[in-house]
């Protein structure tokens, strides 16, 4: 019973974590991170990166623990979602594969860290999605022990994602001379790859679920 649990609580926080670390791309966010600490002083933009991480953790723990109630009350099937999500995430896949996966916009004054920072940069569509998705899977598990142990697992998770990206924007300037431009750009489109995979995993998941409960 003991190695069970061990093995869901491991497998829905390794599960978490790679999924949210590769669709909120971490690498990514340094040129958009850069251009918007333009001018800043290293203090400030060091706390507009804490705080955006801070933010994207409170949006994707919301997501995961209102996500379920959000579709039983519009009568969504968590098969149907997981179909949804799978094709959000290999859609921002594409894009990163093939074009820019960024569409952040940058706003002209003022604190960055919620937008476009945190929404849609960290917390975007994809992430988004993928904590539902993750919540979904949650609420079909049998006992109220294992479904807290994957909460907790997923929290963690999340935590360590946000945790990931703060220290890569804390870093970005190092980061971006080592890697350069050629460097983030192949991350990129590697990055791409692995979400697009992880969208038809997500849609061959929901189609199962799906005819199962027709």
């Amino acid at each position: 019973m003991e190695d069970g649990l061990s093995r869901l609580l491991v497998s829905f926080f390794l599960g978490g974590l790679v999924s949210l670390a590769t669709i909120t791309n971490p690498l990514s966010k340094i040129p958009v991170f850069l251009t918007l600490s333009t001018g800043f002083e290293a203090g400030r933009a060091a706390q507009e990166a804490r705080r955006a991480c801070f933010y994207g953790f409170l949006l994707l723990a919301g997501g995961l623990f209102v996500g379920v109630f959000i579709l039983e009350a519009f009568g969504i099937s968590f098969g149907a979602l997981r179909i949804a999500g799978g094709l959000t995430v290999g859609l921002i896949g594409h894009r990163m594969l093939f074009g820019n996966g960024d569409a952040t916009q940058i706003p002209s004054t003022g604190s960055f860290a919620f937008f476009p920072l945190a929404m849609p940069g960290i917390a975007g569509p994809g992430a988004l999605a993928t904590v539902i998705g993750i919540s979904s899977e949650i609420a079909e598990l049998s006992g109220g022990v294992q479904r807290l142990l994957a909460y907790v697992a997923t929290v963690a998770a999340i935590a360590a994602t946000c945790l990931l990206i703060w220290l890569v924007l804390r870093s970005a300037r190092w980061v971006s001379r080592r890697l350069g431009a050629e460097g983030i750009n192949v991350t990129t489109r590697l990055t791409g790859f692995l979400l697009v995979c992880i969208g038809v995993q997500f849609v061959g998941s929901g189609i199962r679920s799906f005819m199962a409960g027709t």
